[in-house]
């Protein structure tokens, strides 16, 4: 995955300190929209994130973690520090209190908003996704791609023959990848039952052969295969699942 944060690629977002309902539905959900969405366990990790990621979008579940000075003293030490000036914060929180979302709005004008959150999941999804797109977090690209790196693999049968490599790229529509044994495809040939294996999770798709290109890293030839438009929502959950544990991969480590 390319790590260059132009306005092709976008920008990431994170949620620091997320609580449960974000962890598993709504991230899912701005996911399945096509957002590089990333979880950041506490105050510490979201430092080292935004040193590593300046042109970031992230919102602050105040709700945990923090008392609400200790809160607001992170947000100001993140806006004081250049450093740290292209990074935008935005709020969540189930507290309605309007003297609360003014101390973020007026007094620290966090440029993603004090976003009070319901019980009504889609709701609150809804106004996230709309505060990423008005802040253009997907830049000029359509779907999110991820660089699979190891324990991404494939296979399919033609008649009696055995394809199988190594998958380079993969987005909900489609993939990059290489073949083992020199073999080698056709443009445009439709390919049936073609087994992903990601990261030992099994999914089941159909495709096309659209092209190949040169990797810009290695300089290998890379076989561009088209996921069919009638993939089912389960297996486009699974693919999108995979997606997810890599974007969280990307900043475990940092």
């Amino acid at each position: 995955m390319d790590e260059a944060t132009d306005d092709f690629v976008g920008k990431k977002v994170f949620f620091v300190l997320p609580n449960s309902v974000i962890q598993k539905e709504m991230v899912t959900d701005l996911i399945r929209q096509e957002y590089e969405i990333c979880l950041v366990p506490s105050i510490s990790d979201a430092r080292r994130v935004f040193s590593r990621y300046p042109d970031c979008l992230a919102f602050l579940n105040i709700d945990e973690g923090l008392s609400e000075g200790e809160w607001l003293s992170f947000v100001e030490s993140i806006q004081s520090n250049p450093a740290f000036s292209k990074v935008r914060l935005g709020v969540l929180s189930y507290n309605a209190d309007p003297e609360l979302s003014r101390k973020y709005l007026m007094d620290r004008m966090v440029p993603c908003g004090f976003i009070k959150l319901s019980l009504n999941l889609v709701e609150s999804t809804q106004i996230v996704a709309k505060v990423l797109e008005a802040n253009e977090a997907k830049g000029r690209r359509k779907y999110l791609r991820v660089h699979c790196g190891e324990k991404a693999f494939f296979n399919f049968n033609i008649g009696e023959e055995l394809f199988e490599g190594k998958i380079v790229d993969i987005s909900s529509v489609g993939m990059s990848c290489t073949f083992n044994s020199g073999k080698s495809i056709e443009v445009h040939r439709m390919v049936q039952g073609i087994q992903l294996k990601l990261k030992g999770n099994l999914c089941l798709v159909d495709g096309v052969v659209m092209g190949r290109r040169r990797a810009s890293d290695s300089g290998e030839d890379l076989v561009v295969i088209l996921f069919d438009s009638k993939t089912s929502l389960d297996q486009k959950g699974r693919i999108r699942g995979y997606i997810q544990s890599v974007l969280q991969s990307s900043i475990a480590s940092l």
